[in-house]
């Protein structure tokens, strides 16, 4: 099939290079030049495992293709994708002037009948929205195009997309025509071989089952950090809560780990969303509130532990070099956005810290959101360690998982390790000589 996707953010790229791997004509639009001379090159402006191999498979057999030509791009489709931004606006509701602009893009180079997908993740009835506006340019221009509107959210999770893609757990098509939604079913097929994961429904329920996803991931995260909470306060284990409740096959251990609570693109903006919408339909969302205070509250715990450490020893915060292992907001992506090492540090950088950094690859775009003279970044793991008075972990990175603790312990001055995701354990730090300072454990 012949493919346009507006917008060659994390989303859409994902899409249109899996797509163009199992023989779809694809070209995707930007109206960013210098992305998509980049991409035309092969290479690939976000870090995500497998996904440059694969452009560069779809670059090489011209199923896929680049362009800031919207003219080109809608006439030669007859499936567009829209998977632009939807960012936060200022009062925590959706923006969707991306959208609108993806839109405008459509109705100026209409040349034919086409599918609409909207792909970026959108409040109830914008799919239905940018339909109307289609089909009032279609009338006001006395054109003669049918237009059909589909909504297909996105579930890929930032370091394992690409696997997210081609085996994904379930695809959500919301729809209006039955004709059009067989249509969108073979397009997915190379995806869909072994077992049906194709959940149709309405549009409406569609748009919302995105957010009702992320909002109960997010509500399981908050939830267990709030567990970890109530142990410190009463001399409990959390890691033993876990295990005690993640046994249970009505709970599981997905998303139940404690730690800092979650960042990234998705999540908190998600929330934010629900909370708008509920407010503006006058319903109070007791819930998700609830899961973005703690969630935020959560960091600043954890900041608070370590500020509050050195200062019952007595030590003056800029005498104290802190090393910080992990900058993203979760492993195998170099996304910072939102990231809980983000506020942390800030917060520390401002109490007179110095701070040594390293990420395997976010370290460049967190300098770009936090940039100080107490704040600088190294080339590998064990640099970050040398004369600390104590080392954080932000991020599960694997690298961090099985370090040499004998050669850590000999570069540190002095042997604190505040365990932000709860990676190691305890008996085995105390072997080498370290203090260890966790989630959701009395210290």
């Amino acid at each position: 099939m012949k493919i346009a996707v507006i917008g060659a953010g994390y989303a859409g790229l994902v899409t249109g290079v899996c797509f163009s791997n199992v023989g779809n004509e694809v070209i995707c639009l930007d109206v960013d030049a210098d992305k998509i001379s980049q991409l035309k090159s092969g290479e690939v402006p976000i870090y995500e495992p497998g996904l440059k191999e694969k452009l560069i498979r779809g670059l090489n057999s011209k199923n896929l293709k680049f362009t800031i030509n919207s003219k080109k791009a809608i006439e030669s489709s007859e499936i567009i994708f829209i998977a632009v931004g939807t960012p936060s606006s200022m009062d925590g509701g959706t923006d969707l002037s991306f959208v609108k602009s993806a839109v405008k893009t459509i109705c100026k180079n209409l040349n034919s009948d086409k599918i609409v997908v909207t792909k970026s993740t959108v409040p109830v009835g914008t799919s239905h929205l940018v339909r109307d506006i289609i089909q009032s340019y279609i009338k006001k221009n006395n054109l003669d195009y049918k237009i059909d509107i589909i909504n297909n959210p996105e579930f890929l999770k930032e370091g394992s997309a690409v696997n997210d893609f081609e085996k994904p757990d379930r695809i959500i098509i919301g729809f209006e025509s039955k004709k059009v939604l067989s249509k969108i079913k073979s397009l997915y097929s190379p995806f869909n071989l072994h077992h049906d994961k194709i959940v149709s429904m309405d549009i409406r329920s569609s748009e919302l089952t995105k957010y009702a996803a992320n909002a109960m991931l997010a509500t399981k995260i908050s939830f267990i950090n709030e567990m970890a909470n109530i142990c410190e306060k009463v001399d409990a284990n959390i890691n033993e809560v876990r295990k005690g409740i993640g046994t249970d096959p009505r709970i599981g251990f997905d998303f139940i780990y404690p730690g800092l609570g979650f960042g990234g693109s998705c999540f908190p903006k998600d929330l934010k969303s629900i909370q708008a919408t509920s407010k503006k339909l006058d319903y109070k969302s007791k819930i998700i509130d609830a899961v973005l205070s703690v969630n935020y509250e959560q960091r600043n715990l954890f900041c608070k532990k370590i500020i509050n450490f050195f200062k019952s020893k007595g030590h003056r915060y800029s005498d104290i070099k802190l090393g910080v292992w992990g900058l993203s907001f979760k492993p195998e992506t170099d996304d910072v956005r939102n990231a809980p090492s983000i506020d942390v540090i800030r917060e520390l950088l401002n109490k007179g810290f110095v701070i040594q950094a390293y990420d395997p690859v976010a370290s460049k775009k967190f300098k770009a959101e936090v940039n100080h003279k107490n704040l600088c970044f190294v080339e590998d793991m064990y640099s970050a360690a040398r004369d600390v008075n104590a080392l954080i972990l932000f991020t599960e990175w694997n690298i961090f998982r099985s370090p040499d603790f004998n050669k850590i312990k000999s570069i540190m001055k002095e042997s604190n390790i505040f365990d932000g995701k709860n990676l190691f354990k305890t008996e085995a730090l105390s072997r080498f000589g370290f203090n260890h300072i966790q989630v959701g454990v009395k210290n």
